[in-house]
């Protein structure tokens, strides 16, 4: 039967997926994903800005609660917990980024391990049960976001995890719920109200709560629907519905489920080698290059030398920042990430310390940096592409193009080195053992019979004077 309702079909697509529907493709690409969130997420809850979120947070209790990762006697309920766990996620900006543009996992891994430790099920939950309502949660994203041109680009008014998150939130919470068809179908109409943040936010210590509010958002949606709670059937049908955040808006109804193929089979995720805005890394590929004309091994960049450097990038004016100020306007500035990777041949997660932004020699670099936008360099994150040009003094021009970098889905990291990234982030608040044990659960999470064992190793957090090591050699 063919289904007139887009709104609709998209709620049989959320009731009626099976673990059967998965595919290793699937499976494997999703594991890499949630083992990156994680850490992440463990790196993020050492920022100012969780530490805001998890201060609000506590005017909250419930009778039932969930973990705050790595916070071993920090409790909250479920929505909460979602809330404060994707503040940390997406709080340095190191998540991994999807095309068309969001980030998709942060506003969905938090829901699913908050509601899955919450709620009394039997049989436990499996690590089946996890992969599908993770991978229903970025399904649902993905198949929003090509309802509209707009969404191939780098966002210019809504921040996208606020708009697709909170739908994808639903979505996975609705089926770790166990929802109906039909109130999965109210969460969404619900979760759209909870939906949208501008991206004028971007760059500024808000950003993260869009991540934050959108699992919390999506959990709220769908506890309402099982409350009964009704919004309108065809929200997503309407441009008065969820077209009013895009232009171009041109819904589709989803295919049968005999027929469902999995977005994330054919499009894989960016994940983050440093913690900044996707379009930096581009520019930081191109500069490790140029570098390694001007400076021999062990010297130090010649700044005195340079008379100017130009780089050729999309216009994204949220990051386009000549002189950042903070350390979240500095993870959205071309021309910061620049200047340290030329100063210091990488950049790391340090590098966004504000003694690190003040640096003399990095004031005077960005003094130097020009920007221009190529025509054909159109602000998406699937053709960008960033050239540099550094021009000494003596009027020597240094070029350099980077068309893909490494962790880009057209060169994606190696497991190696994504369980290396993994450990550097998770290791600053977790202990050694911990760690490792999360990797080899993640690794083998489809045969994992009670996902219980992952919410225990979440809330262990390292012995305090090895916290203190770790803090300190950051």
């Amino acid at each position: 039967m063919m289904l007139k309702s887009v709104t609709e079909s998209f709620a049989r697509v959320i009731h009626g997926l099976k673990v059967g529907h998965l595919t290793d493709r699937v499976i494997q690409r999703s594991k890499r994903m949630i083992l990156d969130t994680l850490g992440v997420g463990f790196l993020g809850t050492s920022t100012e800005v969780f530490r805001k979120a998890s201060q609000y947070s506590k005017i909250y209790s419930s009778n039932i609660s969930s973990t705050v990762w790595g916070q071993p006697d920090f409790r909250l309920p479920p929505a909460y917990a979602a809330f404060v766990n994707g503040v940390a996620v997406h709080s340095m900006d190191f998540d991994d980024t999807w095309h068309p543009a969001t980030h998709p996992s942060g506003a969905v891994l938090p829901v699913i391990t908050a509601l899955s430790e919450a709620l009394p099920q039997s049989p436990k939950f499996s690590g089946l049960d996890l992969l599908l309502a993770f991978n229903v949660g970025i399904e649902v994203q993905g198949r929003l976001l090509h309802f509209s041109k707009e969404a191939n680009d780098i966002p210019k008014r809504f921040h996208p995890p606020s708009v697709v998150g909170t739908l994808g939130s639903a979505a996975a919470a609705s089926k770790l719920l166990g929802l109906s068809l039909t109130k999965c179908q109210e969460a969404l109409a619900i979760a759209v109200s909870h939906a949208g943040a501008p991206i004028a936010n971007a760059a500024t210590e808000t950003k993260p709560l869009h991540i934050g509010n959108a699992g919390k958002h999506g959990i709220e949606a769908a506890f309402l629907a099982m409350l009964g709670l009704r919004g309108n059937k065809h929200v997503f049908d309407l441009k008065a519905g969820f077209g009013a955040f895009y232009t171009n808006y041109s819904p589709k109804v989803l295919p049968n489920l005999d027929s469902h193929t999995w977005l994330l089979d054919h499009q894989d995720v960016a994940i983050k080698s440093f913690p900044a805005h996707l379009a930096t890394h581009w520019v930081a590929d191109a500069a490790a290059s140029v570098r390694k004309h001007l400076v021999t091994e062990g010297a130090r960049f010649p700044t005195e030398r340079i008379e100017k450097v130009v780089l050729r990038v999309p216009d994204v004016q949220y990051v386009n920042r000549p002189f950042p100020e903070s350390e979240h306007e500095a993870r959205h500035s071309f021309q910061y990430v620049t200047c340290a990777v030329l100063l210091d041949g990488s950049i790391t997660v340090p590098s966004f310390q504000t003694h690190q932004i003040n640096r003399p020699q990095v004031r005077e670099l960005l003094g130097k940096i020009e920007l221009e936008h190529p025509p054909d360099n159109l602000p998406s994150f699937n053709t960008l592409y960033c050239e540099i040009s550094v021009t000494l003094k003596d009027r020597a021009t240094f070029t350099h193009r980077s068309d893909t970098f490494y962790g880009h889905w057209r060169k994606p990291l190696s497991q190696e080195d994504l369980e290396a990234k993994f450990r550097a982030n998770a290791s600053r608040v977790l202990s050694c053992d911990t760690v490792e044990s999360l990797i080899k659960i993640v690794e083998k999470l489809e045969d994992l019979e009670d996902c219980s064992a992952i919410t225990t190793l979440l809330k262990r957090s390292s012995p305090p004077q090895l916290a203190s090591k770790l803090s300190t050699m950051s």
